[in-house]
């Protein structure tokens, strides 16, 4: 991709985000603050369309690559996008989930491995899309982390192995370089939505899936270990208050910094993004290639972080059911 293209792309990304909001304006898409939320004003919702439609435009002028992907994505995009909306039946959004998590395995060639590696990738997957879903609940949280993730990856294929064009990685990066100029604000302009936050996460999992049958690495998973982190601990705590681990709620780490400890949304996106940089550097420049060492990074983050949480949030709302939601 010339300049000249990145900079007719980026200026056609921004009126498409323009045309957007005035639709979601018109139409009332509209994020409304309810007890679970952690911001105070009513705000456009639905802004992270910019992420399929973008890939979309890329998949016709590259020559319509990587077509098992872009279908899946508009699949899992659209019924997101109607659930931004209004509240679809859930049955309807697992299925379309599924199916277009089996279109991604097609694309990745994924059906010749046996069928446990991949009922593991599927629940993998799955359980990923909605760990970043959920993560997606402060200004420039899902716009920074997947940019230092994108921009990760992109490094790697220039200057390790090229496990994928170049150009598709960069029109993502583009796509979450605009959407943040709308979102990584104090008020934010518009919010990602579901149609935002499953999209991109659909994005980077493939991405990051395709890294790893190229290279053989799994250690590439680690590019979504603070995420990964705070969802597998929240969820960890609420099994642990025997609390409905499906209903929604607002005990992420990031939430009980931004709603209980004020800290500034921006903030602490800005804390999340730089934890995975940290993390990415160390992947990067510190290659390693065994599932032992793997499993031994993640037990002791994974025993870091949860005494973490414990010794900031307290034993009492960790522990013992005290809903902080109301507090």
């Amino acid at each position: 991709m010339t300049s000249i293209t990145l900079i007719l792309f980026t200026i056609l990304l921004f009126g498409i985000m323009y045309l957007y909001l005035q639709m979601a304006d018109r139409y009332h898409i509209i994020d409304a603050p309810n007890k679970r939320s952690s911001h105070a004003i009513h705000t456009k919702r639905g802004g992270g369309i910019i992420f399929p439609i973008a890939l979309f435009i890329e998949f016709v002028f590259s020559g319509y690559q990587y077509g098992w992907f872009i279908m899946g994505l508009m699949l899992i995009s659209a019924i997101s996008f109607l659930d931004d909306i209004k509240n679809q039946d859930f049955k309807l959004r697992f299925s379309i989930h599924l199916l277009a998590v089996s279109l991604l395995f097609y694309q990745l060639d994924f059906y010749v491995f046996p069928w446990y590696i991949v009922l593991m990738a599927f629940i993998f997957v799955i359980g990923g899309i909605n760990a970043i879903n959920f993560m997606d609940g402060i200004n420039g949280i899902t716009g920074s982390y997947s940019l230092i993730t994108l921009l990760s990856l992109l490094y790697i294929n220039i200057t390790y192995v090229q496990f994928i064009d170049h150009m598709i990685l960069m029109v993502a990066i583009t796509a979450v370089l605009v959407f943040n100029f709308f979102n990584f604000r104090k008020a934010a302009r518009c919010f990602a939505g579901d149609v935002g936050s499953v999209s991109i996460a659909f994005i980077l999992l493939f991405f990051i899936l395709k890294l790893i049958t190229v290279t053989g690495n799994l250690n590439y998973i680690l590019l979504l270990l603070v995420y990964g982190l705070d969802v597998v601990s929240t969820v960890f705590f609420r099994v642990i208050r025997k609390e409905n681990i499906f209903e929604a709620h607002r005990s992420h780490l990031y939430q009980f910094l931004a709603n209980e400890k004020n800290f500034p949304h921006l903030m602490v996106s800005i804390i999340y993004g730089l934890a995975q940089m940290a993390v990415n550097l160390c992947l990067i420049f510190l290659p390693i290639n065994k599932i032992s060492y793997l499993a031994l990074i993640l037990t002791i983050t994974g025993m870091l972080f949860v005494a973490f949480r414990l010794f900031v949030q307290g034993k009492r709302s960790l522990l013992k059911g005290v809903d902080i939601r109301d507090n």
